[in-house]
């Protein structure tokens, strides 16, 4: 009877330390460039948190994407940053962390729900720190309109050779633009054009790793092979492509006057919103039937911690739950398109959210090739694709031109390490 009552002494004890160890509401906020998830996180994701978790309220705190970088690091600076911090994947926020302006996270039980490439492009490159929670990443593929598929009995390809069959049979028939894709803001080509369809050229992780050990080139065959694809499809973009901006492409789709998208999921919910016909999507295609897929699912997105913060256990505790299987389901379904980057079994609800993420099953994942360490030097070899892209969407130069000016950039400040 004595132990017994120790033991409910004890566990009364453990049960009002734990209800007030916040006794007074704490209140942390969250710094995000995604400022078009503000009501999802006001709705949907932080009022299931605070119910659970009594006296930590959070608050969402974004900045305009363009400005989020510059806008951050000023608060950081000051030392008026809020207590978490939405973290870019690799140098951005490798840069924040060793600059003490993200905290270690080393021994956050939350962590434990993730794999090393799930965390990789939150860890130093020496692999003894990790200093965001992963939360999503987006993959890279094509959305298509159902509708237009349907009209001109067009089968979703799976070979390179169905996809410009298909592409040469929209074009015949005149009723729709091909490819909805311009050059104006450059990124475009490069995030949607080479980084979607290059990994099947380069086979994904093998191809990537093998450029930062030193073991392949920019100026292989299967570097500059999506260059060459990219050439062919001119033919297929709207007229003026050249001036066409983002937007314009996302318009020339949800209008419904184009019948393919080269997209990342993280148009889905726009899309859902703007285009009033069926959607699908389709992975890269590869070379012939049966070859084996790879697909670009990057790491987009994770929470850290400023080290300045003055609840620092408040924020573990909502970090925690970052890593938990409720929120891996609640933000992947509140953001459709951003993908739970945790080993727990998320099943989606969005059709098209779901299309895109079932290539995990079939297909081997890999991330941007640039996104890793070859973004440090000038030449920064992210932006170098970007024009690279541009121009072998416009033709202007050989893919074989492109490979060699790219590695000659790259060769003036990168020595391989790994």
């Amino acid at each position: 009877m004595k132990k017994f009552l120790l033991t409910t002494v004890a566990a009364a004890t453990l049960a009002t330390f734990a209800t007030s160890a916040f006794a007074e509401d704490v209140t942390i906020t969250i710094e995000s460039w995604r400022a078009e998830d503000l009501s999802i996180w006001q709705d949907q994701i932080i009022p299931v948190f605070e119910k659970t978790n009594p006296g930590i309220k959070v608050k969402f705190t974004p900045t305009k994407s363009t400005e989020y970088n510059a806008s951050l690091n000023a608060r950081l600076d000051s030392g008026t940053a809020g207590d978490m911090i939405t973290c870019r994947p690799f140098d951005n926020a490798l840069a924040q962390y060793n600059k003490g302006q993200l905290a270690s996270l080393n021994g956050l039980d939350g962590l434990k729900n993730f794999d090393d490439v799930a965390k990789s492009a939150w860890t130093t490159d020496d692999g003894k720190n990790i200093f965001c929670v992963p939360m999503a990443s987006v993959i890279h593929g094509f959305i298509y309109n159902k509708d237009a598929f349907k009209e001109l009995g067009i089968e979703v390809p799976n070979t390179r050779e169905e996809f410009f069959a298909a592409l040469d049979k929209i074009k015949a028939d005149g009723s729709y633009t091909p490819l909805a894709m311009g050059t104006n803001d450059q990124w475009e080509a490069a995030t949607m054009g080479y980084y979607n369809i290059a990994p099947n050229y380069h086979k994904g992780e093998e191809g990537r790793l093998a450029l930062l050990a030193g073991d392949a080139k920019l100026t292989d065959a299967e570097w500059t092979a999506p260059f060459a694809e990219l050439t062919k499809w001119k033919a297929y973009l709207g007229d003026n492509f050249e001036a066409q901006t983002y937007g314009d492409s996302q318009n020339l789709f949800t209008l419904g006057r184009a019948a393919i998208y080269p997209a990342g999921s993280w148009e889905i919910s726009g899309f859902n919103k703007n285009a009033d016909f069926e959607m699908g999507a389709f992975k890269p295609p590869v070379a012939k039937a049966g070859d084996e897929c790879y697909i670009s699912d990057h790491t987009d997105i994770a929470l850290g911690m400023n080290p300045a913060s003055k609840n620092p256990e408040a924020v573990k505790t909502f970090l925690n739950w970052v890593g938990s299987a409720d929120f891996a389901t609640l933000y992947a379904n509140a953001s459709p398109g951003f993908f739970s980057l945790s080993n727990h079994k998320v099943t989606m609800e969005d059709a098209l959210a779901a299309d895109f993420v079932s290539w995990r099953s079939d297909c081997k994942s890999s991330i941007r090739s640039s996104a890793q360490i070859l973004t440090r030097g000038t030449p920064n070899l992210d932006t170098a694709i970007w024009g690279a892209s541009v121009s072998a969407l416009k033709g202007n130069k050989t893919p074989e031109v492109l490979g060699a000016e790219l590695q000659k950039g790259l060769d003036s400040w990168f020595k391989p390490k790994m």
